[in-house]
């Protein structure tokens, strides 16, 4: 499976999100993902019992495992689900996610925004500055337009875009090439989502694979910049996205799935 560069970290283009797991089987999922070769998990403070699942199975981690976080939504026993806005509130999730993963720094920050939360600027200056502090190392932006990745690069560097993408959800086509022509990472968090279609299960019998594996495999062969991170809470459904890392898709199949 060919690698790319977030940062100074060398990654496996399928990653693992961290959001389906369970405190039942996640421990098993999380070191078999790694036994796979697995260098890139994707997780949030908001996300349950992850992180402390991540660090139940992977600690002491080695310095080649990348884990990226993301801040922004929040979810406090007494607001409930909120959206990160203040320095303050951003610092929290910051220092939530270093002790629940048990690291003095965190390799990759998503700044996630909502559609309704205003500039980004501000908010990411917040985290470049907990950068410069060594708390971060690098930062990424998630749920974005390409208007918020100027903001940001004006601020500090990008290693990732962090959005909805997949072969039936392509509005992020610009971005994805700007991003490749920027050397950035495009992250799609929801590359198997999508209704089952006649094309999709026609690549798939002819591959003898899953249709989610055919999404998996479209998603890599757009562009060299994309990392996927499928997510899951069972061991043969994990080995089969890994698998998909390694699924080349013909010109004729491509075609098909337009």
């Amino acid at each position: 499976m060919s690698t790319w560069k977030l940062g100074d970290y060398t990654v496996r283009r399928i990653g693992f999100g961290a959001m389906r797991l369970d405190a039942v089987s996640g421990v098993a999922v999380l070191r078999r993902a790694v036994e796979l070769g697995v260098d890139h998990f994707d997780t949030a403070a908001f996300y349950g019992p992850a992180n402390e699942l991540i660090r139940e199975a992977l600690s002491p981690y080695p310095p080649e495992l990348l884990i990226s976080t993301k801040v922004g939504p929040g979810n406090d026993p007494d607001r409930g689900f909120y959206q990160a806005t203040t320095a303050a509130e951003l610092r929290a999730q910051v220092e939530d996610n270093l002790r629940a993963l048990g690291v003095d720094s965190l390799g990759l920050v998503n700044l996630r925004v909502s559609d309704d939360s205003g500039p980004l600027a501000d908010r990411f200056a917040v985290l470049a500055a907990m950068r410069d502090e060594g708390l971060i190392q690098h930062l990424g932006i998630s749920n974005v337009r390409a208007d918020h990745l100027r903001e940001a690069l004006a601020i500090a560097p990008v290693v990732c875009v962090q959005n909805s993408y997949s072969v039936d959800v392509r509005t992020d086509d610009p971005l994805v090439d700007l991003c490749a022509a920027e050397g950035i990472a495009y992250v799609p968090f929801s590359s198997m989502v999508g209704a089952p279609t006649a094309a999709v299960q026609a690549v798939a019998d002819a591959q003898g694979v899953s249709p989610q594996q055919v999404r998996l495999a479209w998603t890599l062969q757009r562009a060299p910049n994309i990392l996927a991170i499928p997510g899951t809470g069972k061991i043969p459904h994990l080995e089969q996205n890994v698998a998909a890392g390694d699924i080349q898709l013909t010109a004729q199949e491509l075609a098909v799935l337009g």
